[in-house]
């Protein structure tokens, strides 16, 4: 199990060898990961992030319409991995925020499209209600 974004609290399963991954016919995110240090094994670095209606029909491993550039930011097919992350209940407008924010955080290379992570306070007013107090923490992303 591999945990990442809102604060790691999105628990994929993974990471395993892409080269021998079958994809389970399931919806789900999925991050492609890249070993970043040789000497720290279980070390990676987040390269693409998408999502699907069903992981069969993505073209796994390497028929996917982006995986020439996986191999080339990975240097190589062997170092290659994959998370998924199945969102029980979840429809596809889900898998999707998901995988925007993802993106926004871990900015991966292979990704063609990009999200901002920046936001404005008028974006969601002011935090206060009866029963509650304002919001303290602070509003500047990570």
């Amino acid at each position: 199990m591999i945990r990442l974004g809102s604060l790691a609290g999105y628990s994929f399963e993974g990471p395993r060898a892409l080269a021998g991954w079958t994809a389970p016919a399931k919806p789900a995110v999925y991050a492609i990961l890249a070993k970043s240090n040789p000497d720290r094994p279980q070390e990676f670095s987040v390269i693409f992030v998408g999502h699907s209606d069903d992981l069969t029909t993505e073209g796994f491993p390497f028929r996917h319409a982006r995986s020439n550039a996986w191999m080339k930011r990975a240097d190589g097919k062997y170092n290659l991995h994959v998370a998924w992350l199945e969102v029980p209940g979840g429809t596809r407008a889900h898998r999707e925020q998901i995988s925007h924010e993802l993106i926004a955080i871990y900015e991966p290379s292979c990704n063609i499209d990009k999200f901002d992570k920046a936001w404005k306070a008028e974006w969601i007013g002011e935090y206060e209600t009866p029963v509650t107090t304002p919001l303290t923490t602070d509003k500047r992303p990570t």
